[in-house]
């Protein structure tokens, strides 16, 4: 847990009430919350003014995880987002509410949103699997079965960290030291096709899977990613709901193949979500400074289709699960979701790999009101190995 730094209240309007887990000095035991512009409201005060509403349990607000609120209808979480707009509506300065209910956002501290059980990172950015390509062998070419599904592997969700919370750098078992390179939801085992896939998503998080680049590097050699990703990974704790990104939604990137049957979509299921990462340096200089700007719409599958995939293995979806789409890349020198892409052959990038004492910073942003504010942690250095 850790707590919300200011600003980014833009992007917390009418139109977005997201959920999220929260707690403070003076609401102590963590619980179900929203956000409007940069005040938090306690959903668990709000019995009385959410009484009505279908096949939403008494006390499931109260949770301190969003889990058990997630598992219910979508047709229940538009309910209670439609009701908390209704208020908010009326009372924009939130007087109305109960005491107790409404807090500034610099006074509370924000938690895993959802406990996860599984966690797949897919790779669905052509345009980073090129850069990363031609980073490590010179040469830009695409994994051979991306552009038929999604790939992916199963992480760990023990790394799992809310947003703030520092990421110690990973100690690296082959030299005895500290590794040096770094840079939703359904309830049983189903079968989706990826037109199906959105009304089992809950809602959506800004994440950033961090890299040892050079533990990686070694172990993928011929099986998948484990120390090299385990470290951490940071999730924004603000959760965005489907119903709040419809009018976001945008058209589908083509296709060179054509796709499986599960994987056919209607065409208009990008979602046109702005990300920027910027990484900043306690030394403040020029050269340490860097940002990168892309875009979700970009990528090759969309969220839905990963669904799809995920569940067509026939490993079973339950509610909590994470499914993230990857590094977000663009064409650009400037829309480089990862340092690795900087790291071309034979030229000079940028920056080098992440220092102790770094922070990276990735926010995303929709539209007026609509956002996700930001997902952000600081690299500290690694803990000495006890011999």
């Amino acid at each position: 847990m850790a707590p919300p730094l200011p600003g980014y209240s833009s992007h917390f309007g009418l139109d977005n009430i997201p959920f999220g887990i929260a707690s403070s000095d003076l609401h102590p035991n963590p619980a179900c919350a929203t956000r409007f512009k940069d005040s938090v409201m306690f959903l668990d005060k709000l019995d009385d003014m959410l009484k009505g509403i279908q096949n939403l349990p008494e006390k499931v607000l109260a949770h301190s995880t969003l889990n058990a609120f997630a598992a219910l209808p979508n047709a229940t979480h538009r309910a209670v987002r439609e009701r908390l707009q209704s208020l908010i509506r009326k009372d924009e300065q939130l007087h109305s509410l109960p005491a107790g209910t409404v807090e500034p956002i610099s006074a509370v501290i924000m938690h895993l949103p959802v406990d996860t059980g599984d966690f797949t990172d897919m790779s669905c950015s052509m345009d980073h699997a090129q850069n990363a390509s031609e980073a490590m062998t010179g040469k830009r070419s695409l994994p051979p079965a991306l552009l038929h599904m999604p790939i992916g592997y199963a992480g760990r969700c023990s790394s799992l960290d809310v947003s703030g919370t520092p990421v110690e750098r990973p100690l690296d078992g082959l030299r005895a030291g500290a590794c040096r390179n770094h840079w939703q939801a359904t309830t049983e085992e189903a079968t989706l096709t990826a037109s199906q896939a959105e009304a089992h998503i809950f809602g959506y998080v800004l994440l950033n899977d961090w890299s040892a680049r050079d533990i990686q590097g070694f172990e993928m050699v011929p099986l998948g990613p484990l120390n090299g990703k385990n470290a951490g990974t940071t999730l924004s704790p603000w959760v965005v709901t489907t119903d709040a990104l419809n009018a976001y939604h945008t058209a589908s990137p083509p296709r060179a193949q054509k796709v499986m049957p599960y994987l056919a979509d209607s065409g208009n299921d990008a979602l046109d979500i702005k990300l920027e990462v910027r990484l900043s340096s306690p030394k403040s200089t020029a050269e340490s400074e860097f940002a990168c700007r892309s875009n979700s719409s970009w990528m090759y599958w969309t969220l839905a289709q990963c669904v799809a995939h995920q569940a067509v293995g026939g490993c079973g979806l339950r509610t909590g699960d994470l499914i993230a789409t990857g590094t977000v890349s663009g064409a650009e020198s400037n829309e480089h979701g990862g340092l690795m892409e900087y790291m071309k052959q034979g030229k000079r990038p940028p920056r080098g790999y992440l220092e102790d004492g770094e922070t990276v910073t990735l926010s995303g942003y929709c539209g007026d009101g609509v956002g996700f504010g930001e997902c952000v942690a600081t690299l500290t250095p690694a803990r000495e190995l006890e011999t």
